[in-house]
């Protein structure tokens, strides 16, 4: 059974919204504020850079590998103007790997900030949460779009499974050898985790979700700021 695409738009739309606040809140806040302004800009910039660089040659091995497919079949002409225009399917599936790259990309520094939240006591449980109801959506989603590429269910969940092992070493690190790192040291993987969410959002979520769902995802982009934004305070 397939989600509707406008079901899963609404969805990321909220996980951007939900992104937003970790960005603003969580990330470069804490980063400016524990190793100063130029120390969060440049981690800022690494991490928008990096992110970038892999969406694009995630892209270019998609559309690659669909010239590929397309090559070895026989066209004929009404499939070639059919082929002329990049279909919902495939512009999806790209975005699959695009997401589990931002999840990868933004989640590690993120984990390990909650690490050494938790290992502090404070301010833990609420990254906790804003992380799951950030992540989790982008997860779903990513997991639909590259069974949409076609994806095997081994590859979907191989891959997904190793992401959340590495987040989950990530956690224990904050907790264990960083937990009493210096600020400064902290600064840089966190305004990293912020130009990484910043780039994935422009580039990959946000286009994503209004293309499929329409101005309607303003809405859920919106509530998915507000729920995490209450999170984070709490």
């Amino acid at each position: 059974m397939q989600i509707p695409k406008r079901v899963l738009a609404a969805m990321l739309s909220f996980a951007a919204g939900a992104l937003i606040t970790a960005l603003a809140f969580e990330l470069f806040e804490d980063s400016y504020e524990q190793g100063g302004i130029w120390r969060a800009a440049l981690g800022l910039m690494v991490g928008a850079v990096v992110f970038t660089v892999v969406s694009q040659r995630l892209d270019r091995a998609a559309e690659g590998s669909r010239e590929v497919d397309h090559g070895s079949e026989k066209l004929d002409t009404d499939a070639a103007a059919q082929d002329a225009a990049p279909s919902p399917s495939s512009v999806s599936g790209a975005a699959g790997m695009a997401l589990l790259a931002a999840v990868t990309l933004d989640g590690v520094p993120e984990n390990v900030a909650l690490g050494v939240s938790l290992s502090e006591g404070s301010g833990g449980i609420a990254l906790l949460a804003a992380i799951f109801v950030s992540n989790f959506p982008e997860a779903l989603v990513g997991s639909a779009s590259m069974r949409t590429q076609g994806r095997s269910h081994a590859f979907i969940l191989g891959t997904w499974s190793a992401c959340g092992v590495l987040l989950i070493l990530a956690v224990i690190v904050g907790a264990g050898p960083l937990s009493s790192a210096t600020p400064e040291t902290l600064s840089l993987p966190l305004a990293f985790a912020a130009g990484a969410v910043l780039a994935s959002l422009a580039d990959t979520l946000m286009p994503e979700a209004y293309e499929n769902g329409g101005p309607a995802v303003a809405l859920s982009t919106a509530a998915g700021f507000v729920l995490s934004f209450v999170l984070a305070t709490l």
